[in-house]
């Protein structure tokens, strides 16, 4: 097989079997665990990596000799209306353990689908019919169309906008159903999605730079584009592969609703119930029945010290109370203003500066206490002490 070492095709090449080792990691650690996220990202990078590879194999010399020039341009390998829907239904898999690929959400990938027979159609006439280059006659790869390079980018960035969305109705969810919010918030999603935007805006950057760098348009030119492209890839495949953290609440919503239903099930509590994502930003009358069910909240929290649990969810609480997450989760958030995170924390900070007034940071660390009173770890506790108190756990022990 031909392939010209230099420097172009040679750094491509690294970044190329990389993203293709990853990815089968990622299938082979998806196996292993029956995670569904790691499928899709190992899809993804497997997709990055044919995205570079007409740039890698071009400066090989693919594209000035046959047959492998026929390979090019009949071998689809910018797959831009794949790239989308596989960003998105990864977002969801890794933060909701109970998504599934249905007929229903896979008409997500009806146009890449499209584009491939498209393809096809084309290498059937010219190779069948014509018997001649027809529709290459042009010597252009139709991976580069214009149209298609346009209409790919503005696919992706409408599902990286879907991701974004899910993400951050997902961030709202965990802080209303867990007391252990932040260690679910999935910083490596945050990243993600950071990291898949700066591939999105690098072709954009490049597009305004060549008006003042021409020479960026020309072949060599492009091929920064796409040395950028796969470092980024590849930063996606080593933290993706390093993440442990998985959902644990399975739900059901649409990022298409302004006030979505959240369906939540857990093995202790199979009642699917709604929740509201906007019940804490209403100003609504508290009502006798709020006032209720606040009292039997607040009694239930502190006669049990339900709050040292460090991993109490809302359903670990209405399945106590009798009732239902819904009606829980809008008691405390109209009764004490307070989502159920932050609520929980509350009493967690309480008693640690109890426990600060009793002088047991002389006999015990800090995260020692902060572990006792239900905090799960020193990050989580720093933050959520300064937030309730407006000083770090060493200052405030100064002002005792």
């Amino acid at each position: 097989m031909r392939f010209d070492f230099n420097f172009y095709s040679s750094l491509l090449l690294l970044f190329f079997i990389h993203g293709l080792v990853y990815g089968f990691l990622l299938l082979k650690k998806g196996i292993f665990t029956e995670n569904k996220s790691n499928f899709w990202l190992s899809f993804f990078l497997f997709l990055c990596s044919l995205y570079i590879a007409p740039w890698m194999l071009g400066f090989a010399g693919w594209y000035d000799n046959q047959p492998y020039r026929d390979i090019l341009f009949y071998v689809p390998f910018q797959h831009l209306f794949l790239i989308g829907p596989t960003i998105f239904f990864y977002t969801q898999s890794l933060l909701n353990p109970a998504f599934q690929l249905t007929r229903k959400n896979s008409w997500h990938f009806i146009p890449g689908c499209l584009y491939l027979i498209y393809i096809v159609c084309l290498f059937m006439y010219d190779v069948f019919i014509a018997k001649e280059a027809y529709f290459y006659a042009n010597g252009m790869d139709k991976d580069f169309d214009y149209w298609y390079q346009k209409t790919g980018l503005l696919f992706m960035i409408i599902y990286f906008i879907l991701s974004l969305k899910y993400y951050n109705k997902y961030k709202k969810l965990m802080l209303q159903v867990v007391s252990f919010a932040e260690s679910v918030l999935f910083k490596w999603m945050k990243h993600f999605l950071i990291t898949f935007l700066i591939m999105l805006i690098l072709p954009v950057v490049f597009d305004v730079l060549s008006y003042f760098f021409p020479e960026l348009n020309s072949y060599v030119g492009s091929w920064w584009f796409y040395l950028l492209f796969a470092v980024c890839m590849y930063y996606i495949a080593i933290s993706g592969y390093s993440n442990h953290v998985i959902g644990i609440v399975p739900f059901e919503m649409s990022v298409f609703s302004a006030k979505p239903i959240l369906l939540l099930e857990t093995p202790q509590h199979d009642t699917i119930e709604s929740i509201d994502l906007e019940q804490e930003e209403q100003i609504i009358e508290i009502s006798a029945e709020i006032l209720e069910w606040k009292q039997k909240i607040q009694d239930l929290i502190l006669m049990e010290q339900l709050y040292q649990n460090p991993e109490l969810t809302l359903t670990d609480v209405a399945k106590k109370l009798q009732s239902n997450s819904a009606v829980i989760s809008k008691a405390i958030n109209q009764g004490f203003s307070m989502n159920f995170n932050d609520y929980i924390n509350f009493h967690r900070i309480e008693k640690v500066k109890i426990a600060f007034q009793n002088k047991e940071h002389i006999t015990s660390t800090l995260l020692g206490i902060a572990f006792d009173c239900g905090f799960n770890s020193k990050a989580t506790f720093n933050r959520a002490f300064k937030k309730h108190t407006g000083l770090s756990p060493k200052d405030y022990i100064h002002t005792i």
